[in-house]
């Protein structure tokens, strides 16, 4: 059920990014979607008392929330990675938000079940080894382990440094085809970019150290080859989820990672947690993030 204290962290989300708004300064309105469902199953059936609290919520959410991610993050691109069970609701809203505040999603990269899964480690540690001898040496640490060399050969493929974004090369559609073709991810469409952002979409919590350990190496990777990486999970991801596992994961202080994005408070810290991972790495934020339901620095 959801909690008197999850309205208030929303509520004082929508506040604090207001108050960014205003200071940092917002941008002409535009829509924001509705909230979506969570990935985490059903609910038990909220009072009617909590019920109209939480509508209340979301529509003076969805009311402010425009002014305050507009222009954010303009002339800047988004590499959309999903965990396998992902939300298509959450994703959708998410990109959503994504070109409310100016940006660009570049591409969406769908991971699959054997990349996370813990029993088919060889076959991403084979695949791995001979693209880091093919296409990426030098690039890439020869001492990574399994799963953040992996990691850091998608992000090669998907994101760059650079804060303009650069365009896809021979070695990142090679990267690609190979991790595709290997049946570890999904293969986008055309891609035109490599982003300077990644926003990693947390799926399926299988709720095991073996998991666990996989979306740290993971998170690790991408970071190393992006300019900023976002790990973003539903309300139920945070505290005791997979979220909250992976902040008590030193893997973790190279990424941000925010949970609620299956609220509209959430979709707009999203933006927030973005703009800033351009210029500061880390942060935990969001319903129960340590560093606060939003970054204002």
């Amino acid at each position: 059920m959801i909690t008197l204290r999850h309205h208030l962290l929303t509520i004082v989300a929508v506040f604090l990014a207001l108050a960014a708004g205003i200071v940092l300064g917002g941008g002409p309105l535009s829509d924001v979607g509705p909230t979506v469902a969570t990935s985490s199953g059903e609910r038990e059936p909220a009072p009617a008392d909590d019920r109209a609290q939480t509508d209340y919520t979301e529509s003076v959410v969805s009311a402010l929330g425009p002014a305050t991610v507009s222009g954010r993050l303009a002339d800047r691109s988004v590499a959309v990675v999903t965990v396998p069970g992902a939300d298509e609701q959450v994703v959708t809203a998410l990109t959503e938000q994504v070109s409310a505040a100016g940006g660009t999603v570049s591409a969406r990269y769908d991971l699959s079940d054997d990349l996370v899964d813990p029993g088919q480690k060889s076959l991403v540690d084979t695949l791995g080894s001979q693209l880091l001898t093919q296409q990426a040496e030098g690039d890439v640490a020869a001492d990574a382990s399994t799963y953040d060399r992996i990691g850091q050969l998608i992000g090669l493929a998907v994101a760059t440094k650079e804060a303009e974004g650069l365009d896809v090369n021979g070695k990142a559609r090679a990267i690609v085809d190979a991790v595709s073709g290997a049946g570890l991810m999904a293969k986008p469409g055309e891609v035109a970019q490599r982003s300077p952002l990644v926003l990693l979409v947390l799926g399926t919590d299988a709720g095991d150290e073996g998991s666990d350990a996989i979306l740290a190496g993971l998170a690790q990777g991408l970071a190393a080859q992006a300019g900023g990486v976002v790990v973003a999970g539903v309300t139920a991801d945070g505290g005791e989820g997979q979220l909250g596992r992976l902040r008590a994961d030193p893997a973790s202080a190279a990424v941000a990672t925010l949970d609620g994005v299956d609220t509209a408070a959430g979709r707009v810290a999203t933006v927030l947690t973005l703009q800033r991972s351009l210029t500061t790495p880390g942060g935990a934020f969001g319903a129960s993030g340590a560093d606060g339901p939003v970054p204002l620095g």
